[in-house]
């Protein structure tokens, strides 16, 4: 896909901070989730860059992550300037990064838009993403409107957040955009059936284009106190004003820009395909998108299951031999195993909690 004028003014921002903590124990706090590569030859992280590369230039890709991980970051993403690779000096969720980000933008383009993209879910459909991707730019580029690329919902899935959509007010690029109604966060499992059945909603994946301009302008009429913090941050030199930053970031409001923004903001729209999205969430989820052998086992060459069936093996090390089990997690890591239930290795990180509560620093 050529680069053209509907991604001419076009900035992609990439959150990479996070943790992942139910991909322990081979994610830790200094190789998570983002900076695995759960599904083939590439990092997420690599995989999302090279996503967007065919319509947004290098020098046009901003990276937020933070202190531990910025060196990872740097060597993961050799292709972009390593200044676009920015350290956070403090964890305050997405609401005071994009508002930092969106300073950095339109101090290089008065007229920069926006794409915002978490670093670590898998897209199937790169092509069909683009395509979206496209439509949304293009209606985005009118000053004051928001949008979101809406994922088309398979299943009543109850750790989503939900948007309903609207009227239909144009059709882009052969892509649907609807005013956006509402949003729902993370509904009990009766709401999520009834939201399946209705067709009314998509699954709000935390992909959103903008005008930075327009997400400044919302993020003062909502979050006063933030947008003067970020304010003072730009004025000394923004993401390059270590100082300033250092000690004016650490106080802002720890806020998702979903709850500080989008919830409150006016002409917010969404861009509803499928593009084979997964937030990859789990080990489940893990063992869903990998080729299985004849017993539905996804495991390494180095192994050998008995009558072993449903079952996830991770073993870079060690030959693992499986007999008589069914639909377990097994991963092994230099100083660590895990065993779990396929279906509950959601709670994987819950025992990361406990390990952290038990002060098990060594093993996180």
């Amino acid at each position: 896909m050529r680069r053209d004028r509907d991604f001419e003014h076009a900035y992609a921002v990439i959150m990479a901070g996070g943790s992942g903590t139910r991909f322990w124990p081979l994610s830790r706090l200094r190789r998570p989730k983002q900076l695995l590569n759960l599904l083939g030859e590439r990092t997420l992280l690599a995989e999302t860059v090279a996503r967007v590369l065919p319509v947004i230039p290098a020098e046009r890709i901003y990276v937020f992550t933070n202190d531990l991980l910025r060196a990872q970051v740097v060597r993961c993403l050799p292709q972009l300037p390593k200044n676009q690779i920015v350290a956070e000096p403090a964890a305050r969720n997405t609401a005071p990064t994009i508002g930092l980000a969106a300073h950095e933008i339109l101090r290089r383009d008065p007229e920069g838009l926006m794409v915002v993209l978490p670093s670590d879910h898998v897209i199937r459909k790169p092509g069909a993403f683009r395509r979206m991707l496209r439509a949304a730019c293009r209606w985005a580029v009118v000053d004051g409107r928001s949008v979101i690329l809406g994922l088309e919902p398979t299943r009543p899935d109850t750790g989503y957040g939900y948007v309903r959509k609207g009227l239909r007010v144009a059709r882009v690029v052969g892509q649907p955009i609807y005013q956006v109604e509402n949003f729902t966060e993370k509904p009990p499992l009766a709401t999520a059936r009834r939201y399946l059945a209705s067709r009314r909603y998509l699954w709000n994946g935390g992909m959103f284009i903008w005008q930075a301009s327009t997400l400044l302008r919302n993020l003062a009429r909502t979050k006063r106190e933030m947008a003067r913090g970020l304010e003072r941050i730009a004025q000394a030199g923004g993401v390059r004003a270590t100082r300033t930053l250092r000690r004016i970031f650490p106080r802002l409001e720890k806020i998702s820009i979903d709850y500080a923004v989008m919830e409150k903001a006016p002409d917010v729209f969404v861009v509803a395909a499928d593009i084979g999205w997964s937030d990859v969430g789990s080990w489940a989820v893990v063992y869903d998108l990998q080729a299985k052998d004849s017993e539905g086992n996804v495991r390494p060459r180095a192994s050998l299951c008995l009558n072993a069936r449903g079952n996830i093996i991770v073993s870079p090390r060690k030959f693992v031999v499986a007999v008589d089990v069914r639909d377990l997690v097994i991963v092994e890591t230099a100083d660590a195993l895990l065993v779990a239930a396929r279906e509950r290795s959601q709670d994987v990180g819950k025992a990361v909690q406990e390990l952290e509560r038990r002060g098990l620093v060594e093993l996180l």
